[in-house]
This record gives C-alpha cells, sequence and structure tokens, in this order.
C-alpha cells in the first residue's frame, strides 16, 4: 500500500482508540466484517470513499482530518485554485480530487473525478444523495440495473444508497464533478 493509505488507517486507528472502541465495535458500526475492517486498520486493504466517510460521521470529525490529519478552517469561504485540490487516491479506476477540503463542516462534497478508460470499479454505495455532471469525455453511470451515458454538459442526480458506479467510454478518460451530499 502507498504511505497515504498507510497514513489513513494509523490515524482510523488512532481515532478508534480515542474514542474507546473495539475493532468489532466499529466493524459492526460500520455493517462489514470485522477481517475486513482489521484489513482498512492494517493499511492492507484500500478503504473505500464510502466507508471513510461513515467512519468521520462515527468519530465526529470532518473527512479531511481522517484523510490529511489536519482539521480544515475556514468557515465562511474556501477558494481552491485549479489543480490544488485534495488528492484522495481510493480507487485505481478513479481519481477524485476534493475541492472544498479547507471548509468547515461541510454539508456536501464536491470532488473532480477522472475515470480511468482501461478500469471498471465495483458497485459502491453510500449515505446521501450525489450529483454527476460530466464535463470532459463520455461517461456510463450505473445505477442498480439501470444505465445512463453522459456526455459534457449532462447531469444526473440520484440516492447514492443504489449501488452505482461510473465508467469511461470510447477508451478515452472522462471527467466529471461529483457532489455528495452528506
Amino acid at each position: 500500500m502507498n504511505e497515504k493509505v498507510k497514513d489513513i488507517a494509523v490515524r482510523i486507528k488512532g481515532l478508534r482508540l480515542l474514542a474507546g472502541y473495539t475493532e468489532e465495535e466499529v466493524a459492526d458500526q460500520l455493517g462489514i466484517k470485522l477481517d475486513q475492517y482489521k484489513l482498512y486498520e492494517n493499511a492492507e486493504d484500500d478503504i473505500p470513499v464510502s466507508l471513510l466517510y461513515e467512519l468521520a460521521e462515527i468519530y465526529k470529525v470532518n473527512i479531511t482530518e481522517i484523510l490529511t490529519g489536519t482539521s480544515p478552517k475556514l468557515h465562511d469561504i474556501c477558494h481552491v485554485k485549479k489543480g490544488e485540490g485534495l488528492k484522495v487516491e481510493r480507487y485505481d479506476q478513479y481519481s477524485f480530487e476534493s475541492l472544498a477540503y479547507k471548509y468547515s463542516n461541510r454539508k456536501i462534497e464536491p470532488m473532480l473525478v477522472v475515470l480511468d478508460p482501461g478500469n471498471s470499479p465495483e458497485m459502491v454505495s453510500h449515505k446521501g444523495q450525489e450529483f454527476n455532471y460530466c464535463l470532459e469525455g463520455k461517461m456510463q453511470v450505473l445505477i442498480g440495473k439501470e444505465k445512463f451515458e453522459l456526455e459534457p454538459g449532462d447531469s444526473l442526480y440520484f440516492n447514492s444508497l443504489l449501488p452505482h458506479k461510473q465508467l469511461a467510454l470510447d477508451g478515452k478518460e472522462a471527467r466529471f464533478l461529483t457532489i455528495i451530499l452528506l
């Protein structure tokens, strides 16, 4: 695992210990098997973004704190210049860039996502609602058994508890803005 994943795992373990929870208790709260949770906490497996959000909720911290080890400080305005968003490397198939990571107590999580054309990620689900806006390329969004094709300018809003994934089409990279209601 890369150093970022190891750092996140250390922070998650530290938060669990500070909260006084056992590994079993956290695994139960997340609805996953204890063995899988241990893999995450020991940096032996990549932690899905949806689980990071759930862990942030359990520990009452901002996800930025889990990702970077620092708490966001801005309360009224957060300006992020092009290319300066917080890179969130969670899956090989997706490249995430958090666009409001400095803003404290966010109610939404806006991210720039780049889809790798050669990969097919697993379906994911997470609490909240999600908005996808295609910026470049052509992409497909699978929600349950339904398929939606998005081209630049197209958008899709959905219940993110439904299993979903995004795919780049035509063998080319696709970029989209996603906004997740936390």
